[in-house]
């Protein structure tokens, strides 16, 4: 890992706006390489999706034993890319250079008020709001684990669906929203696990029936009562004459 000779990083960045990405600093700790940059952008709302690649095959896949300030959703500021070579190349010896690029990431949807912290009620529905990032329709399904539950599919991306959780799904599973770019199946999300409650708490629905019960036990009670009510002591036997 010594003999690795790492070129100067390059950005390859799409924008409508000034930016600017600078290399602070390249250093590496045991097998890993830290890669500490800045993006500088005048609108700091913006996002990134920033990969990391290397000389080895010709820069044409993205690095993937990869931690820190890298994929979606990356801020402009000052940032860290850790990569482990080892665990990416083994016993990889001899010169290498790394290249990172960078596009400002437009999500096809971006979800608004969609929380695992709210609770959900088999049964009700509840508006789902996004903002789209272009006109494909959408696939918006709901699964447990990798087992679909249920979804419409080819939805409008106009920002609005309402999600009916039906009463099929078993409370205190772990269910989660996909959302897929019907035309680009590869573009999907998923939001954090979520679970979902009975509409009415379980106790209310034993309470009817053990009054049902009861009112049922009273009832025969009550009839055997009658009938007790109602019997005559018999006749006394006859007696014998001599």
């Amino acid at each position: 890992m010594k003999n690795l000779l790492l070129a100067c990083l390059t950005l390859l960045a799409s924008a409508l706006q000034a930016q600017k990405m600078t290399i602070r600093k390249l250093e590496m700790v045991n097998d890993k390489l830290l890669v500490h940059y800045e993006i500088d952008d005048s609108n700091p709302n913006n996002e990134y999706k920033v990969s990391l690649f290397a000389s080895k095959d010709n820069y044409s896949a993205a690095l993937t034993k990869v931690s820190g300030d890298i994929g979606e959703e990356v801020k402009p500021g000052i940032r860290k890319i850790i990569w482990d070579i080892r665990g990416e190349y083994g016993d990889f010896v001899g010169p290498l250079s790394v290249e990172v690029r960078a596009n400002v990431y437009i999500p096809f949807v971006r979800l608004k008020n969609f929380t695992q912290a709210k609770t959900y009620k088999r049964g009700k529905s509840y508006p789902l709001e996004w903002r789209p990032g272009n006109t494909n329709p959408v696939h918006i399904e709901i699964f447990n684990g990798s087992e679909r539950v249920q979804g419409e599919l080819n939805h409008p991306n106009n920002g609005t669906y309402t999600v009916n959780f039906g009463k099929n799904l078993k409370p205190g599973a772990a269910y989660r929203l996909k959302i897929t770019d019907a035309r680009q199946s590869s573009d999907f999300i998923y939001t954090e696990n979520f679970k979902v409650k009975r509409k009415l708490p379980l106790f209310f629905k034993i309470i009817p029936l053990m009054g049902v019960g009861y009112l049922g036990y009273t009832l025969i009670s009550g009839a055997a009562g009658g009938q007790e009510d109602s019997l005559v002591d018999p006749p006394p036997a006859p007696t014998s004459q001599n």
